[in-house]
């Protein structure tokens, strides 16, 4: 039986001050959706001049330097608490056998906690390892009134490279969150940090993802001077980002061994009242799980 997950109702993944609303059935998802045929068939007029070679390189040397500065610059005001997270994604439930059992969880890509620090409030019997490229944002972690090593432990890691199970046993985690992470690695480095993360995560245990979806308005709004390749994109402040077919996703995962559960497209309006702006937003969210019958990565 396919297993769904139900859609959100916020999002914190922009630096303006904006809502985001659910639109009725037939507005802005027909619109959106039409779009998006046409930005998965090429239809739409494609320009096709990316950023230099030598940039490029100088872009993935520099990463974990320039989201440091994202963080230096915003510390822990860029993004809300992620409240909704349990509301949202009930398998964070339903992954427990038993009512009593203590959930460990990997966050990857934590941030300065906003999603597990909820969760902590939350859900009493809960165990998380969270992570992050930039040692900044591990920095804040640890400096939260919440933090507490007996419930939780954060760690500095790239999932490019560094092998998570340095710091979380190999096949002992019960769920991982993956929000608006893989977007921000280089595409061909994608794979291996889905292979770091099956390592670590029980047979039948799940990934729950969340990221930007193809021909969103944020790709809509990049210039060709910001274009990487097919796909991918970089900001001002060199932090980039890539957005997703769900057919390229779920290849991405079924490539490293997982099973698909889910994985479907949300839309949305983000509402920015203060410009009287509203704007349609193509996010990509999944869920995958690794088969019981695997004990370990392909």
């Amino acid at each position: 039986m396919a297993s769904t997950i139900a859609c959100f109702t916020t999002d914190n993944v922009s630096p303006e001050d904006q809502s985001v609303i659910e639109t009725p059935q037939g507005e802005t998802k027909s619109t959106v959706d039409n779009s998006l045929r046409k930005a998965e068939s090429h239809e739409l007029p494609i320009d096709r001049t990316l950023v230099s070679d030598f940039k490029q390189m100088k872009l993935e040397k520099e990463a974990q330097k320039n989201w440091d500065l994202f963080y230096k610059r915003n510390t822990t005001r860029f993004f809300k608490d992620r409240h909704w997270t349990t509301r949202e994604f009930d398998e964070l439930k339903a992954c427990r056998q038993f009512e009593s059992q203590r959930l460990v969880l990997l966050e990857a890509g934590c941030g300065v906690g906003n999603c597990i620090f909820p969760l902590l409030e939350e859900d009493r019997n809960i165990f998380i390892y969270a992570c992050d490229f930039s040692p900044r944002a591990v920095d804040f972690v640890k400096q939260h009134t919440l933090y507490c090593p007996e419930r939780c432990k954060a760690f500095q890691c790239d999932l490019t490279q560094d092998d998570l199970q340095d710091n979380v046993p190999q096949a002992s985690v019960d769920v991982v969150t993956l929000i608006f992470v893989l977007s921000a690695i280089h595409p061909d480095k994608m794979a291996q940090s889905l292979q770091n993360i099956f390592r670590v995560l029980k047979p039948g245990g799940s990934v729950l993802f969340r990221d930007y979806g193809v021909n969103d308005h944020a790709m809509q709004r990049f210039k060709a001077a910001n274009r990487l390749g097919h796909n991918f994109y970089v900001r001002q402040d060199g932090t980039r980002s890539y957005f997703f077919s769900k057919e390229l996703l779920a290849e991405l995962f079924e490539g490293r061994g997982f099973h698909s559960l889910a994985n479907d497209y949300v839309f949305r309006e983000t509402v920015n009242k203060k410009e009287g702006l509203c704007v349609p937003r193509v996010f990509l969210q999944s869920k995958f799980t690794k088969p019981h019958q695997s004990q370990t990565s392909p």
